[in-house]
């Protein structure tokens, strides 16, 4: 039986004394407001992103693509529809994935490439591997579930709650534990930074610019840094909608014959 993500009485974990103006938020509060801010904001939502990776050399790639989301349920399972519309040679590809929330559950992630009619199934263990040859990983896309890591209010600031998330099975992963900047007004995650086995700061990810949709703060301008490769991936959003009515289009029928609708 699948359960709730988030689920306070999940977290067993130690209180923290905070400042007076959070004195009552638990650290699973605050990683769970973080959580929603992120990727529950509204029932569904649509985006256009547009996607720049600079190598270490200075040479970019463009990717431009579509995301749908549905929540199915609320701080639970989501699903997510992903639609690439350039460069050419991946037009009309399609990520898709079932995000089944709670502890042991694995999301189910599907790739449609087109130019070979053929459906792959992503294992779990690659989900920590480049989107679409960027720096941004599968697991970004629908968010990695909270039950996989434990957490510690480290620090906080006027500005940010600092929370370090350590992986409870360190074998899945490639880092040692990452550490989560949180508005304190929006609690938007605005920066994360991964360390590796060594200590050593490898990647991170960092939210530029914020606006607010529909009521909803959105975060519409990310900067991805892989610090080991000495890449960059930049994504910028645009015509972001939240609540508009998405029915069931994320099934293996719709990877091949996408839902024009809703794209356009």
């Amino acid at each position: 039986m699948k359960k709730t993500i988030l689920t306070i009485t999940i977290f067993i974990l130690t209180g923290i004394s905070l400042g007076a103006d959070s004195a009552k938020l638990s650290v699973a509060q605050i990683v769970n407001k973080a959580n929603i801010a992120a990727y529950y904001q509204g029932r569904d939502a649509k985006a256009r992103v547009h996607m720049e990776i600079v190598s270490d050399s200075g040479a970019k790639k463009v990717r431009d693509f579509i995301i749908l989301r549905k929540t199915i349920v609320d701080g639970g399972d989501q699903k997510f529809y992903v639609y690439f519309n350039s460069p050419a040679d991946i037009r009309r590809m399609v990520f898709m994935v079932h995000k089944h929330v709670g502890e042991d559950n694995q999301d189910d992630r599907w790739l449609y490439l087109p130019s070979m009619d053929l459906v792959n199934r992503i294992a779990a263990g690659d989900k920590r591997t480049s989107f679409v040859g960027s720096d941004y990983f599968y697991e970004d896309v629908s968010g990695r579930d909270l039950f996989e890591d434990t957490h510690k209010l480290v620090s906080e600031n006027d500005k940010y709650y600092i929370i370090r998330n350590t992986p409870k099975k360190p074998s899945d992963v490639e880092f040692k534990y990452y550490d989560l900047s949180i508005d304190k007004k929006t609690f938007l995650p605005m920066k994360i930074f991964f360390y590796d086995k060594k200590n050593v700061l490898y990647r991170k990810i960092e939210v530029l610019k914020v606006g607010i949709i529909q009521g909803h703060p959105t975060a519409l301008y990310v900067l991805v840094t892989n610090l080991a490769a000495k890449s960059k991936t930049r994504m910028v959003f645009s015509g972001v909608k939240y609540d508009i009515g998405l029915p069931d289009i994320f099934t293996e029928r719709y990877l091949r014959v996408p839902p024009r609708k809703y794209l356009r």
